[in-house]
């Protein structure tokens, strides 16, 4: 079924039907967006981390960032 052919079922939906839709739609688009984002953190080989390592530390020496513990530094 298209959404073209739902829409004269959604309309005749109370509001409080419209918005409990609204939510399990957008349930669904969050639980893709995270099913992507797993499968692309998955995939992500050793040598890509290695990678983005060696991006973070030439950042950190060239002081373009600052390291999380330089700003929150641990109460030991």
């Amino acid at each position: 079924m298209t959404l073209t052919e739902l829409l004269p079922t959604i309309r005749q939906l109370s509001a409080i039907e419209k918005r409990e839709l609204i939510r399990i739609l957008m349930e669904e688009e969050d639980i893709s967006d995270e099913q992507v984002w797993k499968d692309q953190f998955e995939a992500t080989t050793d040598a890509q981390w290695d990678s983005l390592a060696e991006i973070v530390r030439q950042e950190i020496a060239a002081g373009e960032i600052t390291p999380l513990a330089d700003i929150f530094p641990s109460e030991s």
